[in-house]
């Protein structure tokens, strides 16, 4: 596996709007970016600090899987996300090491990444998120 850096960190939000204008007006940070993912029922900004970005999400519906996380846990840091280069290779070699996927295949994302979720037990109670660039 090649992991080559954070893609993004994934930020569960009640309100997006609410939240786009803290990133905006306390943190001097721009949101370049609002998209709606309607598979995952997630609604997305993006903000680029340095070289990573900062994604919100905000439930499009409450079983979603965002409801459901801030109906459990409230808002806050949901996802860490890694850049892959050949995202089922690295999915199969998680696998092989016993680690428990949520997604066995990758599907689309935001940005147009191909995506998969490797299951919080089996990562120390981090939700990891795999990315990788469509060609």
């Amino acid at each position: 596996m090649n992991i080559s850096h954070i893609e993004h960190i994934g930020i569960a939000v009640k309100n997006l709007n609410e939240a786009i204008k803290y990133y905006e007006d306390v943190l001097g940070l721009k949101c370049y970016s609002v998209e709606e993912v309607v598979d995952q029922k997630v609604k997305t900004a993006f903000f680029m600090v340095g070289q990573t970005k900062i994604e919100l999400l905000e439930s499009t519906s409450a079983d979603g899987p965002i409801g459901k996380f801030i109906a459990k846990k409230g808002e806050g840091i949901h996802h860490l996300a890694f850049a892959v280069n050949d995202l089922q290779n690295s999915l199969d070699e998680v696998k092989s090491k016993n680690i428990i996927l949520i997604d066995k295949k990758p599907k689309k994302g935001a940005e147009g990444l191909n995506i998969a979720f490797l299951h919080p037990k089996y990562t120390f109670g981090v939700l990891t998120e795999f990315c990788e660039k469509m060609e």
